[in-house]
């Protein structure tokens, strides 16, 4: 049996660094994030839809992020579109992902887990979280964007207190030792668990 553990969180909160605990501790992790990333590569899947809709958002084959961006912040609109392009294509990634797993239990990093509805799909949920102020600080603190980014960032997410109310883990992301004690207690229940299936 394999086990489809979801995990998910807000920016900022240390969700990249538990995911990598889970992948360390033998689990295969899907980050969606990277998905869209190798997506939106040269050559990627979603150059030919995107180059259709969003010509100018493509550069050399590649996906310009920064043009995208620029592109719905004139035309918020146009989310929707994006969205219906890039979704389909995230879905194929992960299933190619699942149909060459090997690993017991499969932990699907993804942020718009409850958004997306992509939590049906999973066994339990696992969410990643820490306090307003730490998080607000260390998404500040990497120098990528403004304050005004980081709050339209949220304003587009499900509180973090009703992820973690929707979930079957809390993980609390105030040190990586703390971290990955809670990550072992995750997996032993889940191990558990499959061994009862």
């Amino acid at each position: 049996m394999t086990f489809r553990l979801g995990l998910t969180g807000s920016i900022g909160i240390g969700k990249s660094t538990t995911a990598d605990i889970f992948s360390e501790m033998g689990c295969e992790v899907w980050d969606a994030d990277r998905a869209v990333h190798r997506l939106y590569k040269k050559d990627g899947k979603a150059i030919d839809p995107l180059s259709n809709a969003f010509p100018t958002a493509i550069i050399n084959n590649t996906v310009s992020r920064e043009k995208l961006k620029e592109i719905l912040a004139q035309n918020p609109s146009e989310f929707e579109r994006l969205e219906a392009i890039v979704h389909p294509l995230v879905a194929q990634d992960r299933a190619d992902f699942i149909k060459n797993a090997k690993a017991d239990i499969l932990v699907f990093d993804i942020p718009l887990l409850f958004e997306t509805r992509a939590d049906k799909q999973m066994d339990a949920v696992a969410c990643v979280f820490i306090d307003k102020e730490t998080q607000k600080k260390r998404t500040l603190a990497r120098g990528t964007m403004t304050e005004a980014q980081f709050s339209q960032i949220l304003a587009k997410q499900m509180p973090i207190d009703e992820k973690c109310a929707l979930s079957d883990f809390v993980i609390t992301t105030d040190s990586i030792e703390h971290a990955r004690e809670q990550v072992i207690k995750i997996l032993e229940a889940i191990r558990t668990r499959i061994d009862h299936a």
